[in-house]
């Protein structure tokens, strides 16, 4: 989710000791960066006609942005996020939605669009309530163009629509916020399941009383009456959703001061991009007042919060009450933009969208640590510890806004993997199963949309906002919407790194509805993809002897061959052996996961 950067290394250590400088981990030897030999280096320009590199992908469809939102002009009608309820796509842009169904991966079928002045129009979708992101100052409470006259048809919050018929989406209300919203995020009532909340991130200042009453702009994160130094959360009951208003704020950011900074090449990096700007030069004296996004896991109570100079981790078990538990910084990151936890809750991975989203920064001239990735562990205190970072191992060119964008996991048991947009560099899949050493498994990329143009300074030049938004993981394919191109839908393919098995483990695992912002747990039903993903890991990995692998799979397939009690038996017995297995094993947890799911693919079976 892009956005301007909002924050710099602050230039004063933070006060009262309530942050951890997290030291910038040492560079990995696993990962070279960049790869002059990458098939994606140098591809052929162009708007529809690039060229195109794939390593363990296959592009099922491409679709065309629908007329009314089709131009490349700017921002004003790019590509946004993407929602998901069961076969059908809420693809946001800045000018409005589009609703598509893709029960044909292959040609999917454009429902509706719905113009709308919005900037930004990040969607989420509940039940029949699609809610729309709206921030800036040209947008009109009634979605029409030429900016805004009057202040008080300013819209400035979350728009809710009607798509119980998603070919006629209905719109029911705007809920204004003090701060609009950039970004906004799910985070279900623990009890009620009529109410629904929404974090609502939002990047400007406070608006004024006369504006938005009960506003207020103030310099103190302490005061309880200052809308700027808060999260504003919505609540919303599905059964009156037209009620739906803001009932509290998430103060999230008081007791933390300045974010540390160490200098060095951080410093000498974001002179490189031109972040220093007197924007973010508030944010420098003052600590963090927005996020940029939060990642809600309801499941484990837990939200990450990327809060432009920190990462924090927000215990949300009492949404109107959320309490923070840890915040961080990292002088090697610019921006604290987006997150994805890992499904066991122990695991985040924090982006850095270095340059905010428009500037090329993938090029070989810049440093693995700015605009990547990094993994922090969540300790047993609720604490974060810093381990390695990740960036595309490819050399991106002066006119392909790139830098680490929005992901979320693909369910594969045992390992931690995730798909992600990068901009104009594409899309990619990355294991942090082991947090000091992430590695790429597969990716997809096009040239930029502009070509190469003469007497640009190389490490400055910009072209068409273009690129992967964000690319996630729904049901079997992965999703990329495509800033100036539409909606780019993918098949990961095996490979040595990730196999048959484990992908048809992955694709057993469905949900009806999907937000990414709002991270579901991952529940595998009981099957021998799900066993054997764990058996293609050990073989991997050198988990277990070869002989013994050998004999677990052959155990494997007389199993399925038969039925009935012969067949649950049969699991059980091999469970027990794999149980003993693990007592000398070299990966004894991955060896007790397999023995617990063909206990389960046991107890399934009739």
């Amino acid at each position: 989710m892009r956005c301007p950067p909002l924050s710099p290394y602050a230039r004063s250590v933070a006060a009262s000791g309530l942050v951890a400088l997290l030291a910038a981990p040492a560079l990995l030897d696993a990962q070279t960066y960049p790869n002059a030999n990458d098939p994606r280096n140098n591809l052929k320009p162009g708007l529809h006609d690039a060229g195109v590199a794939l390593q363990h992908m296959r592009l099922v469809s491409t679709t065309r942005k629908p007329a009314e939102l089709d131009t490349i002009r700017g921002l004003t009608f790019t590509n946004s996020d993407l929602a998901f309820k069961g076969t059908t796509v809420y693809v946001g842009n800045f000018a409005g939605f589009s609703i598509y169904d893709v029960k044909n991966p292959a040609k999917p079928e454009l429902l509706s669009v719905v113009p709308c002045i919005t900037s930004q129009g990040d969607p989420s979708i509940w039940g029949n309530l699609l809610f729309v992101s709206a921030e800036g100052a040209g947008n009109r409470n009634d979605c029409g163009k030429g900016g805004v006259t009057n202040e008080q048809d300013h819209m400035a919050g979350v728009r809710i629509y009607d798509v119980s018929n998603p070919r006629a989406p209905k719109f029911l209300k705007n809920v204004q916020t003090c701060k609009g919203s950039h970004t906004h995020t799910l985070v279900p009532h623990p009890t009620d399941a009529n109410i629904m909340y929404l974090y609502v991130s939002g990047s400007q200042g406070a608006r004024p009383a006369t504006e938005l009453a009960g506003c207020k702009n103030g310099p103190d994160p302490a005061d309880e009456s200052n809308s700027l130094y808060r999260l504003d959360v919505i609540k919303v009951d599905r059964r009156n959703p037209q009620a739906a208003d803001v009932v509290t704020g998430a103060r999230i950011f008081t007791g933390l001061g300045p974010a540390p900074a160490r200098g060095g090449r951080a410093r000498a990096a974001r002179a490189m991009s031109g972040a220093d700007s007197a924007e973010m030069a508030a944010y420098a004296m003052t600590g963090p007042r927005n996020c940029h996004d939060v990642t809600a896991y309801p499941a484990m109570g837990l939200l990450a919060g990327a809060c432009a100079s920190y990462g924090l981790l927000v215990d949300i078990s009492q949404p109107e009450k959320p309490r923070r538990l840890d915040a961080v910084a990292d002088t090697m990151f610019s921006l604290w933009h987006t997150a994805v936890f890992s499904n066991d809750g122990k695991k985040v991975v924090f982006t850095d969208e270095w340059g905010g989203g428009t500037s090329p920064n993938c090029q070989a001239i810049h440093p693995l640590e700015m605009g990547g990735n990094t993994t922090l562990v969540i300790g047993a205190d609720k604490k974060f510890t810093q381990h390695a970072y990740f960036k595309l191992p490819s050399a991106q060119t002066t006119r392909e806004n790139c830098v680490s964008h929005n992901g979320s996991l693909i369910p594969v048991p045992g390992r931690d993997i995730m798909v992600q947009g990068w901009y104009q560099g594409g899309v990619d899949v990355i294991d942090f199963t082991d947090p000091d050493k992430p590695f790429e498994i597969a990716y997809f990329d096009r040239g930029p949309v502009d070509p190469p143009s003469d007497g640009e300074p190389n490490s400055r030049a910009r072209g068409t906002i273009a690129g992967s938004w964000g690319a996630y993981w729904h049901n079997g394919l992965i999703y990329s919407s495509e800033m100036a191109r539409g909606l780019d839908i993918l098949e990961v393919l095996p490979s040595e790194h990730l196999s048959a098995n484990e992908l048809a483990a992955a694709k057993l695992v469905m949900f009806d509805e999907f937000n990414p912002q709002s991270q579901p747990r991952i529940v595998w039903p009981a099957a021998f993809p799900v066993v054997r993903s764990y058996l293609d890991q050990l073989v991997r990995g050198q988990g277990l002897p070869v002989a013994r692998t050998t004999a677990i799979a052959q155990a494997l397939d007389a199993a399925e061959r038969q039925s009935g009690a012969a067949r649950k038996s049969a699991l059980t017995t091999l469970a027990g052996q794999v149980d003993r297995d693990a007592a000398g094993a070299k990966d004894a947890d991955r060896v007790r996961a397999m023995a617990a799911a063909m206990r389960d693919l046991a107890n399934a079976t009739r």
